[in-house]
C-alpha cells in the first residue's frame, strides 16, 4: 500500500480475529504527519490489537496498513528504526542513571539523537546523573519518552501514557507530549482519560467492539459542538416563565431548556427577558462533554458511581520494554 502524501499512517479495512472473537472488524483511519492522534475505547475494544499491528508485532488477517510508507507486517525491521514506543509499564534498570539509560537505548539505533538534546526535550537536564529509582513518577515518564526519542523517530506510540499518575505528574507528561508536536513528530496515543484526549489530541477516534464508531477533532466529536446543547439560568424569583419554551427545573434554583435550535431558543428567551425586565442570572449554554459522547458511543453506563474514568489498562501481550529497539 503506497502512503498518501502528508500521511504518517493509513489503514484500510483492518481486520483481526482470535478464533471466533473478532478483535478488529474492518476499521479505516489515517494520521497526518505531525499530528497527535488519540484512540479511545474500553478494554477489549480493539485498541491494543490495532496498535500492535501498526508497530509490526502482530499480523493482520485482512486489510491494508502503511506506517511511514512501510508495511509493518513485512518491513518491520526497517520500520522499527523510525518509531518510538512508550508502554504502560517499563523495565528500565532502576540503578542506572538517566544519562546511562538513554545512552544504552541510543546504541540500538543507526542515527540516534544526541543525548543532551534528548535530555533537554524532556526536561531532564538536571536529572542526568540521578539514578532511575530516585525519580518521581512524572520524571520516570519523561525518561520513558526520552528512551522512545533516543533514536530520533518520526512516529511515537504512547500506550496509556499517564495511567496511575497523580494530577501534577499527568500535567508534566502532557507538556512533554505537546512539545513533541513542535518537533514535527507524529504521535499516536491510547488513553481512557477524556481530559487527556481533549487536551492533547488534534483528532480522536472512538473504538468499540472492534469498530471505529466516531472520529474527528475532540471539540466536534459526535456533533458535540451543537447537538444536545442546553440553555441554563437561575430561576428569577416571583416570575412566571414562558410556557412555550418548555423550561424545566434541574435543581432548587436552576432551570434549563433543551432546544433543537439553540440560537433561536436563546433569542426568544432573551427577548422575553428584555420585554419583561427579567435578569437571567447565571445564563449559560452547556454542551455535552467528551466524556458524555464517549459513554454514549461505546454503550457504557454513566453516572458518578460507574468506573468509566478509571478503567484498568489491559496488558499488551507480546510487547516488551525492548520493543522500542529497532
Amino acid at each position: 500500500m503506497e502512503l498518501s502524501d502528508g500521511l504518517a499512517v493509513e489503514v484500510r479495512d483492518l481486520t483481526k480475529s482470535y478464533g471466533e472473537l473478532t478483535a478488529v472488524a474492518g476499521i479505516d483511519f489515517e494520521i497526518a504527519r505531525g499530528e497527535i492522534f488519540a484512540m479511545l475505547g474500553p478494554n477489549g475494544a480493539g485498541k491494543t490489537t490495532t496498535i500492535e499491528i501498526l508497530e509490526g508485532y502482530r499480523r493482520r488477517d485482512r486489510g491494508q496498513v502503511s506506517v511511514l510508507g512501510l508495511d509493518p507486517e513485512i518491513q518491520a525491521p526497517r520500520l522499527r528504526s523510525r518509531i518510538g514506543i512508550v508502554l504502560q509499564s517499563t523495565g528500565v534498570d532502576r540503578y542506572l542513571t538517566v544519562a546511562e539509560t538513554i545512552a544504552m537505548y541510543s546504541g540500538y539505533y543507526p542515527h540516534p539523537r544526541p543525548l543532551d538534546e534528548v535530555l533537554q526535550l524532556v526536561g531532564l537536564e538536571t536529572k542526568r546523573d540521578s539514578r532511575v529509582l530516585k525519580l518521581s513518577g512524572g520524571q520516570q515518564r519523561r525518561l520513558d519518552v526520552a528512551i522512545a526519542l533516543a533514536g530520533d523517530p518520526d512516529l511515537l506510540f504512547l500506550d496509556e501514557p499517564t495511567t496511575g499518575f497523580d494530577p501534577s505528574a499527568r500535567r508534566e507528561a502532557w507538556e512533554v507530549v505537546k512539545n513533541l508536536a513542535g518537533l514535527g513528530k507524529t504521535v499516536l496515543l491510547t488513553t481512557h482519560y477524556m481530559d487527556e484526549a481533549q487536551y492533547l489530541a488534534d483528532r480522536v477516534a472512538v473504538i468499540a467492539g472492534g469498530r471505529i464508531v466516531a472520529s474527528g477533532p475532540p471539540q466536534t466529536l459526535g456533533g458535540r459542538d451543537i447537538a444536545g446543547a442546553v440553555i441554563r439560568f437561575r430561576r428569577p424569583p416571583g416570575v412566571t416563565l414562558p410556557a412555550d419554551l418548555d423550561i424545566r427545573a434541574v435543581g432548587d434554583e436552576l432551570v434549563q431548556l433543551e432546544p433543537g435550535a439553540v440560537t433561536e431558543a436563546l433569542h426568544r428567551l432573551t427577548c422575553w427577558a428584555l420585554d419583561n425586565g427579567v435578569e437571567l442570572d447565571s445564563l449559560s449554554i452547556v454542551r455535552p462533554t467528551l466524556e458524555d459522547v464517549y459513554l454514549e458511543l461505546t454503550g457504557m453506563p454513566g453516572g458518578s458511581g460507574d468506573d468509566h474514568m478509571a478503567l484498568q489498562p489491559k496488558a499488551a501481550a507480546g510487547r516488551r520494554r525492548g520493543a522500542s529497539r529497532p
